[in-house]
């Protein structure tokens, strides 16, 4: 299950370097080039919604078939650290999800008003030139 999150990891650092690449002022000689490969990556990433339900659903069933301990005296210390660590990790990867799902989300819609304002350029310098 490892090999799921670091997968996921990767694939939010991704989206936020493209993110970050495409925001930053001064990127102009090399902003068409970044859109276009931002606007082809868009849907192979899109394959991260769908893993990010799959894994929700994991930390969902993990919670649900959790150790319950009615006392003190029904779970060894043992077995409570492990479900305590358990919870930090489910907690830590739920984090992941959603900055994977935020990250898509921002690089979407940041490469949608980037490309609008590419446009929007153009038709400024068609109407400029033709005066």
């Amino acid at each position: 299950m490892a090999l799921e999150w670091v997968v996921l990891g990767y694939a939010a650092a991704a989206e936020a370097v493209m993110v970050i690449l495409l925001t930053l002022p001064g990127t102009y000689p090399v902003r068409k080039g970044l859109i276009s490969v931002t606007r082809n990556l868009l849907k192979p990433f899109l394959s991260v919604v769908p893993f990010c339900v799959f894994l929700l659903l994991d930390i969902y069933w993990k919670y649900e078939n959790r150790p319950r301990c009615k006392s003190a005296e029904s779970c060894t210390p043992t077995e409570l650290m492990r479900h305590q660590k358990s919870v930090m990790k489910s907690q830590r990867n739920a984090l992941l999800i959603a900055a994977a799902l935020m990250f898509y989300w921002l690089l979407y819609s940041v490469t949608r008003l980037v490309t609008r304002v590419e446009m929007l350029n153009q038709r400024v310098e068609k109407l400029q030139n033709q005066e």
